[in-house]
Parts: C-alpha cells; sequence; structure tokens
C-alpha cells in the first residue's frame, strides 16, 4: 500500500532509540520516552497560500528530523508504524556530518 500526504503533511518512520540500560536494570519500553527523530519518507505537494499558490515544503525525503513527543497521527502500513503530521509540528532537521 502507498500513503501519499495531502496538503503540508509529513509521512514519517520514527527512529527508535537504542535499548537504555543504567547498571543492571534494563529500562522496559513502557518507560521509555517516545522518539524525538524520525526520517521523512513521503511529502506532500504544499499548502496554498493567500493568491492560491501552493508553498512547498522545507522538509524532503530522506531528510532526519525533530518533533514533539506528541506530534502526528499513528498509522501503520504494510506492518510499519508511521507518523502523519503537519510540517509546522517538525522542530528541525538534523544535519549529520
Amino acid at each position: 500500500m502507498k500513503l501519499e500526504p495531502l496538503a503540508d503533511r509529513v509521512l514519517v518512520r520514527p527512529i527508535e532509540e537504542q535499548e537504555q540500560k543504567k547498571g543492571s536494570i534494563i529500562i522496559p519500553d513502557s518507560a521509555k520516552e517516545k522518539p524525538v527523530q524520525g526520517e521523512v519518507v513521503a511529502i506532500g505537494p504544499g499548502k496554498p497560500n493567500d493568491d492560491g499558490k501552493k508553498v512547498p515544503l522545507e522538509v524532503k525525503i530522506g531528510d532526519r528530523i525533530l518533533y514533539g513527543k506528541h506530534s502526528g497521527t499513528e498509522v501503520e502500513i504494510d506492518e510499519q508504524k508511521l507518523l502523519v503530521m503537519k510540517e509546522s509540528d517538525i522542530y528541525a532537521i538534523l544535519i549529520i556530518k
């Protein structure tokens, strides 16, 4: 199945953090915070401005991003958990050198 976001929506694959371990105690999944990093897998065409022209999104497919903990709506496509969110829910693009 293919999902194509509309307007200024972005489809994001969350990047899970590595398992956290304190000494010999393993922190269970239920106590871990939601990931705040993800990879953009699809983008919408942009939202129309007041003149009716579409404003392209700043993020592009493949960008690694930071977003709010409770941003977006979780969807499952082909047994893969993804998030659909507005571009305004994205805080930053990570630039890895």
